[in-house]
């Protein structure tokens, strides 16, 4: 049988599926029209190379038609015709150069006619009685559906990728460019050189009423501590609530920051910078007093669970914090680099105004950009 070239055994009475291992490879021609073959019809018809006209019709076949077949490369003739094919016709059978007829009429096949290839030669003959079959290139057939789900798919896709960015990019430019504008019609009312708000202006403060300010630094006054020393809520005899920073004196580094920091903050003024009050330095103690910040650091906003930022307010920090900074490189005579912002030294106010605070290791810089007053130090990756 393996030789066999011809094979027709149409209009007989043979039941049965087709053996899924027939080897028939080196047929040209396979008929086995009306008969009573059922199951599907073998995806092994796809191997048999030399195979010219195949005929099926007239039998029980179920199931969809093989993607297979379009490997018969040499087919001329095929007859699907009366069976009870489903699913759709393989458009990989537009490859079939060599195809001049076709029939799967009367079938249960659903979908696109294929438009392509030998397809374009075949007329409504080729598929009467699949009612669910569509195409645009044969005028009997009813043209197929919009496929909106792929159109909607498609928009939804294009919404995710491009438009929701665009409008959440402009919006936060809008909003940035808004408070920019806010802020600059604010500094043109103002002086050039910018002021703090009032909170006092003092000599320098002793030993002792810091002790009492502090409560003998009771520990429920304790608002901070660092690597440098503590910081302490107090209030003046004058009633005013203060923060107290009070240096570690065993640290020669710290108290060399406690120079800097004096020099740094002696003369600079800015609504958007920590304002120091007064100042105790004696044997006991270096301590600065400084404006109370009743909200605490941006860093406790950043990452505490009982509080967070608004995008308003995150803008507006943010403008802040740059509006400082940008004072102590540009709006001051001699340049001062902070060396060492961070959240933790961005303090916020009542209002939630940013204020850049810890000039410990600032650099003031003479014009000629060489001299500075302390070594280039600074919490790593806020340098």
């Amino acid at each position: 049988m393996k030789g066999l070239l011809f094979l027709n055994v149409s209009r007989n009475s043979v039941e049965g599926e087709i053996p899924p291992n027939i080897g028939l490879k080196a047929i040209f021609d396979l008929d086995l029209s009306g008969n009573h073959l059922s199951g599907k019809v073998p995806s092994i018809l796809g191997e048999f190379q030399n195979l010219k006209s195949l005929n099926l019709s007239n039998n029980s076949f179920s199931g969809t038609i093989p993607f297979s077949l379009s490997k018969l490369i040499n087919l001329e003739f095929l007859d699907l015709s009366l069976n009870a094919l489903s699913g759709t016709i393989p458009k990989s059978l537009e490859k079939l150069l060599h195809l001049t007829s076709i029939n799967v009429s009367f079938n249960d096949l659903e979908g696109e006619i294929p438009n392509g290839g030998v397809f374009t030669n075949f007329t409504l003959q080729s598929f009467l009685g699949n009612k669910r079959l569509c195409g645009m290139h044969i005028l009997e057939v009813p043209a197929c559906p919009i496929n909106n789900t792929g159109q909607q798919s498609n928009s939804k896709e294009f919404v995710l990728k491009i438009v929701i960015p665009v409008v959440t990019s402009s919006f936060l430019i809008f909003l940035l460019v808004s408070v920019w504008i806010t802020k600059c019609k604010k500094k043109q009312k103002s002086t050039d050189v910018e002021i703090v708000p009032e909170v006092g202006t003092y000599q320098l403060i002793s030993y002792h009423e810091i002790q009492r300010a502090t409560n003998n630094f009771d520990g429920s006054n304790l608002i901070g501590e660092g690597s440098s020393g503590f910081v302490y809520k107090g209030t003046l005899s004058s009633g005013t609530v203060v923060a107290i920073k009070v240096l570690d004196l065993e640290n020669e580094q710290v108290c060399k920051r406690f120079d800097t920091e004096c020099e740094v903050m002696r003369n600079v003024r800015h609504r958007n910078l920590v304002s120091v009050i007064t100042t105790c330095s004696s044997d006991y103690i270096r301590a600065f007093v400084l404006q109370y910040m009743s909200n605490g650091s941006l860093e406790n906003w950043l990452h505490g669970e009982d509080r967070q930022l608004d995008l308003l307010q995150s803008v507006t920090v943010m403008l802040d914090a740059a509006m400082g900074i940008e004072y102590l490189h540009h709006g001051y005579i001699t340049p001062i680099v902070h060396c060492d912002l961070k959240p933790a030294n961005i303090l916020l106010d009542d209002d939630m105004k940013a204020h850049v605070g810890d000039f410990g290791i600032s650099k003031i810089l003479a014009v000629s950009k060489s001299m500075a007053y302390t070594e280039t130090l600074g919490t790593l990756g806020y340098i």
